[in-house]
């Protein structure tokens, strides 16, 4: 159903080399890229993760309660995910552990420019 997601930026070249690292914690290459765009994904058929400079030339903002969800394959990835967030200087908007009581494992970090993402692993994959 998702063909790909967007986050806006601030600071693209920044934001590339933080997206380049995160994204290959999952496997993930850039795709493309312009001078104002670029996205990470498998190929052009698949779910993209993309960034953009605003169109409108406004500054990129934060949406109060918009998150991307990030797939991992394992509590391991999950942990990998966060800690290279946070090496790059993401923050932390919660610690990698159970959530819940179904075996949802999850990390919660911000981006540099503030966008709220989740790296998480289902139930089935310890």
């Amino acid at each position: 159903m998702i063909g790909y997601t967007t986050v806006g930026t601030n600071q693209f070249e920044n934001a590339l080399g933080f997206y380049d690292a995160l994204m290959a914690v999952f496997g993930e290459q850039r795709l493309w890229q312009t001078q104002t765009m670029a996205a990470w994904g498998a190929s052009r058929n698949d779910p993209a993760f993309c960034i953009v400079t605003p169109h409108d030339t406004n500054n990129a903002s934060v949406g109060n309660g918009v998150m991307i969800a990030l797939k991992a394959s394992s509590h391991l990835q999950v942990n990998l995910a966060y800690k290279t967030a946070l090496s790059l200087g993401g923050s932390c908007e919660g610690k990698p552990g159970p959530r819940g009581t179904n075996g949802f494992y999850g990390a919660y970090f911000r981006d540099l420019d503030g966008n709220k993402l989740n790296a998480y692993c289902p139930a089935s994959k310890a």
